[in-house]
């Protein structure tokens, strides 16, 4: 009991409030201090722990035989303002959902450092059309970079320059789980999508109102599942 009450986190917190007005990845320290609490511990497979430490200028680091890792936060909800800009004017604030802010749920850890000079994995989902920053399209790819399976995928050679990190999770399985990102799952296995998919030959940008209001009720769903399981895994009460 007194464990989890050391290592309970607020669910409801947005890190926004703590950031000065700054990219809270970058300057919230409650964030800083939630990731450093929620992802240092065992890693499957028998692989030892992935403790997390700030270092210098660097965001968190982990340092073991399993070998050095710099890790960077990451948002994994967007609500495409940018690119569903022409969509989000054609409909009423008032039926628009509640946003709940960017709390410890809505984030997650990746590598930071650039290989070769090359993007990061936080920087090629952005980046790529394909993706647009959604986080159930890079679970896509992560479960096809683990299956190595031959369909293409649009993060497949990024995900690939920090194979020696996916490969501390043993399986996709393993990632998912570390990573409390079971709620983002269907009872087969394969991913929720918070909009239509196709082999990422339909667009990661909803097409109308009705599509991205569905798209906003799936991303809000997911983050709040989310926060419940980290409550319920972290926390003495879990209400």
């Amino acid at each position: 009991m007194e464990h989890k009450k050391a290592m309970c986190v607020d669910t409801n917190f947005d890190v926004n409030s703590d950031s000065r007005g700054k990219d809270p990845d970058k300057y919230s320290q409650t964030l800083k201090d939630y990731h450093q609490k929620l992802w240092s511990k065992d890693l499957p497979c028998g692989n030892g722990r992935f403790d997390l430490a700030p270092e210098g200028n660097a965001y968190l680091v982990h340092r073991s035989s399993n070998g050095v890792f710099f890790m960077a936060s990451d948002a994994i909800t967007t609500r495409l303002k940018k690119r569903a800009r022409h969509i989000i004017e054609k409909i009423p604030p008032e039926d628009l959902p509640e946003w709940p802010g960017y709390t410890v749920g809505s984030s997650i850890v990746f590598p930071g450092n650039k290989v070769d000079g090359k993007m990061t994995i936080n920087g090629a989902r952005g980046f790529s059309g394909k993706i647009a920053d959604r986080f159930d399209l890079t679970l896509e790819c992560i479960k096809r970079y683990y299956e190595g399976r031959q369909e293409w995928s649009p993060l497949e050679k990024v995900l690939g320059r920090y194979d020696q990190f996916f490969t501390l999770f043993c399986d996709f399985n393993g990632y998912v789980d570390f990573f409390l990102l079971q709620d983002l799952l269907k009872t087969d296995g394969n991913i929720d999508y918070f909009h239509d998919f196709k082999d990422f030959r339909t667009s990661a940008v909803p097409q109308d109102e009705v599509q991205y209001l569905k798209y906003l009720a799936k991303s809000n769903d997911f983050i709040s599942a989310r926060n419940a399981r980290i409550r319920a895994q972290f926390c003495e009460d879990p209400d």
